[in-house]
Order: structure tokens, then sequence, then C-alpha cells
């Protein structure tokens, strides 16, 4: 969602992180909140583990049918996909949504890309009528993901009420581990194909057979070889108009890595941003921040490489 876009009554996203201790806590924190902003009107959804949605609808009573509620494990299983989906609930209406992530058994790649998720969304739903309540079991969430809470959100809930962060980082001047490094060479066996305009459908069927050939589970392969045309597609379009990918496997995925020799980084948030609905342009990162497990870009030496992370399956 882009930042120019229309809000609601004049109204853009408040969004609140809530470190809560305790059983109690969390509902003195969610209670009263719930309960005013169905009173307002608004859309209410929350998504915790199953004990804690009992736990309110317990409290809420009768206005417990009122709510939408999910299953964290289930919400939380894709960043980006998270992210489209609060994109879909909150548009063109006026929300309460209240989220808790999981964090524990998560890799260290999947936290940072849920600690960056958390701070894309303060850009991507930034116009958006919507208050998001963000919860932090400080029984439950690791030290490391704990200090993120007052980096990623412009507002903290406490016993006191609300209080702007002192540390908030807007979510382009957020700069995670790793980010900044180059890339590893790409793993033994690799495979380097030259691509041109011309040359779309021999790339797609390419990518197709050397993942089949890998043992890739064939729903995935689809969704790589949509992600890779995509940034090809854009490298023609709006980079050098050719372009090399290169394919090996590594640790359970296929990795797919696009260079461009015409290629920029000029998008502070590359592919985290949903394009407008009626724009003909704009949508391979996204769509590959959908389909893939990971992306990461690099702007080196000139050329632009995109690389795209996906599971073999089982």
């Amino acid at each position: 969602m882009r930042p120019d876009r229309a809000r609601i009554n004049g109204e853009g996203l408040r969004h609140v992180g809530v470190p809560y201790d305790s059983d109690e806590s969390f509902l003195e924190l969610v209670l009263p909140r719930v309960r005013a902003a169905l009173n307002e009107g608004r859309r209410v959804l929350v998504i915790t583990c199953a004990r804690k949605l009992d736990l309110l609808a317990d409290a809420l009573g009768h206005d417990a049918g009122r709510i939408d509620s999910r299953v964290s494990s289930t919400w939380y299983g894709h960043p980006y996909r998270t992210l489209a989906a609060y994109h879909e609930y909150t548009r063109g209406r006026r929300t309460l949504v209240i989220g808790e992530p999981i964090w524990e058994g998560r890799s260290r790649r999947e936290i940072t890309e849920l600690i960056r998720y958390e701070s894309v969304l303060n850009a991507a739903l930034g116009p958006a009528s919507a208050v998001m309540l963000c919860l932090y079991d400080l029984r439950r969430v690791p030290p490391a993901v704990l200090e993120y809470n007052a980096v990623n959100h412009p507002l903290l809930l406490g016993a006191e009420g609300e209080a702007a962060s002192t540390s908030f980082v807007p979510p382009h001047e957020l700069v995670l581990g790793g980010d900044r490094a180059p890339l590893p060479e790409p793993g033994p066996g690799a495979v380097t194909i030259r691509f041109t305009g011309r040359e779309l459908r021999r790339l797609r069927r390419s990518v197709d057979d050397y993942a089949t050939a890998a043992g890739m589970d064939r729903n995935l392969i689809t969704s790589l070889v949509i992600s890779v045309s995509e940034i090809a597609a854009n490298s023609i379009e709006h980079g050098a108009g050719y372009g090399t990918i290169t394919m090996w496997s590594a640790d359970g995925e296929l990795i797919c890595e696009v260079a461009d020799p015409g290629g920029a980084l000029d998008d502070p948030l590359p592919g985290y941003i949903p394009p407008e609905p009626e724009s003909p342009r704009g949508y391979g990162l996204w769509i590959s921040r959908q389909l893939c497990d990971l992306v990461e870009l690099r702007a080196e030496g000139g050329v632009l490489r995109v690389r795209l992370h996906v599971s073999m399956g089982s």
C-alpha cells in the first residue's frame, strides 16, 4: 500500500508494541481496547495461541462472536504472505488487529525476516485506518527479538497507556545482521544461463527442467518458475535488457540468482509494498516475496543480483 493512498476519515496506521508478562496483564491491556474498537464500529482481528483466544472469548462474553480470530501457528507461517493478508483485511475499513507471532523454534533467518516484516508494516499499512497491537510475551520472547519491539513500533503500550518509542527506526532505515554483507558465492554444481527478451520462454523451461531434475516438488517448481520469470522480465524491461540466471541447490533449497548488469536499487523497500491494484507494473518483487521462502537483493559493481530461495519440498 503506497503512502499516498487515501486514508479513511483522515486516519492512518497506529502501530503499537505491547509487552506483557502474565495472562492477567494480557487481558488488562487487550480487553478494553477490543471493547472500545467494537463500540467504534471497527472490525476486530485477534491472532494468538488457542489458549489466549479462549481467555479473551470468556472475558468478552456475548461479544466474542463479534471478533475474528486466528491461531498464530497458521497466520504467521510466511511473513510476507502475512503482510498481504493484513493488507487485504485492513483495506477500506476501520480495524483493530491484535497479533502475536510465534518466535520459538524458528531459525535465525526466519526470525530476521519476521523482525523485518514487523518494521515494513509501518510503510505497507501506513495509510490504513487501523490500530495494530503487536504482542510480546516477556515470558517467552527471546531477548534478541524483544529489543526490536521499541525499534519497530512508533508507540509502546504499558500499564500507563501509550507512549512514543524513542528507539523507533523507520523501515527504510532498518539494517539487520547481514543486510550489507556480500552474497555468498553460488554453491558447487551451479549452472548459469544467459537470457534476453526473446528467450524468456526458454528460460522458464530451463528452470523447470533443472528443478525437476533436482527432485523439487511440482507445486513448488511452479512458484519458482513464476518468480524467476517476473524478475527476468523486470531486468529486460527496466535494466540492461538481458542478464544471467544461476541455479544451484543447498540445504534443502533450490536457489536461483538473476543478475542484471543494468539494474539498480532505487526503491528503499523493494517488493515489500503491494502495488496499486490498477497498476500495470511493480508486481515482480512483490509476487516473488509471496512465492519464495527468501528473496535477497544486492547491487554490487554495477550489477543488481536478485537471489530467490525456494524449499525443495518433501
